[in-house]
């Protein structure tokens, strides 16, 4: 599993939460070829409401779920990769 997190040490300890989903469009395909591609965005802990709307409202959006910070997907084949919270209302809906 490849695994990317753009949190920096310091944004580790505020963004605490992870809104997590399944990507059904880039699942088994690219970097996730074989397996789950997970997206994640962290938050802190009291957007992590508004982030989880946020996502919900994706269509590729599969099993969207409220995970803690210190996520890691399971072994295997797939990518992941975890944003920062700022990227749900500047770039991707």
């Amino acid at each position: 599993m490849e695994f990317v997190d753009e949190r920096t040490i310091d944004q580790k300890k505020t963004h605490t939460v992870i809104v997590m989903m399944t990507d059904a469009f880039l699942s088994n395909w690219g970097r996730a070829e074989g397996g789950p591609s997970y997206a994640g965005w962290a938050c802190e802990p009291e957007k992590a409401g508004e982030v989880e709307s946020k996502i919900r409202a994706r269509p590729d959006a599969r099993r969207v779920r409220i995970v803690n910070g210190n996520y890691r997907p399971p072994s295997g084949l797939g990518h992941c990769h975890i944003y920062m919270d700022k990227v749900i209302s500047c770039n991707i809906l």
